[in-house]
């Protein structure tokens, strides 16, 4: 049974003009035929044509596609092993830019919580001289007052004018310390 063109490539597996190369003059007069059918012209190839390429492209086939499939193995192969060892080195990469990020990261971290604790001490500070101030101011009136009741008044001593603040004075401070 004849066979067309098409049927011939999808068979062997090869281009229509594979096929053609091997057709030279002698083998189109003896096993191909034109045949036209609903206005197009198609190649029939007998079945003698038909044994005779297919031992050419079965046999050379073989040969070519163990060639072929071996060779893109090791390509393949290798190509593996370097893509591999590329993303080794990009993980690599990764890896160690991670650990600087987290380090900088770590020391920001640090910084902040120094930075913090440098703004609550001095607010601390600030609020202990605002605090001192208020007692300075508080004693230095009631001294002065002292002092013009003790020009007022020559019986009271030196030692009474240096007494320390009252207890109602020092509540006061801390209570204001600890709001």
């Amino acid at each position: 049974m004849s066979k067309t063109m098409k049927q011939l490539t999808t068979e062997f597996g090869v281009t229509r003009q594979a096929i053609m190369r091997k057709m030279d003059k002698k083998f189109r007069n003896k096993y191909v035929s034109m045949v036209h059918s609903n206005g197009v012209s198609k190649l029939m190839i007998s079945d003698d044509g038909y044994s005779l390429l297919k031992q050419y492209f079965s046999s050379s086939n073989r040969n070519v596609s163990n060639k072929d499939v071996n060779y893109s193995n090791e390509i393949t192969h290798d190509n593996i092993k370097l893509a591999m060892e590329l993303l080794e080195k990009q993980l690599d990469k990764k890896d160690q830019q991670i650990d600087k990020l987290q380090q900088s990261l770590n020391e920001a971290h640090k910084l902040l919580d120094q930075q913090q604790q440098l703004n609550l001490s001095s607010q601390k500070l600030l609020e202990n001289q605002k605090s001192e101030q208020n007692i300075k101011n508080g004693t230095t009136q009631s001294r002065e007052n002292n002092s013009k009741d003790d020009k007022n008044n020559p019986n009271i001593n030196v030692s009474e004018q240096n007494k320390k603040p009252s207890n109602k004075t020092r509540e006061n401070f801390w209570k204001r310390l600890f709001r």
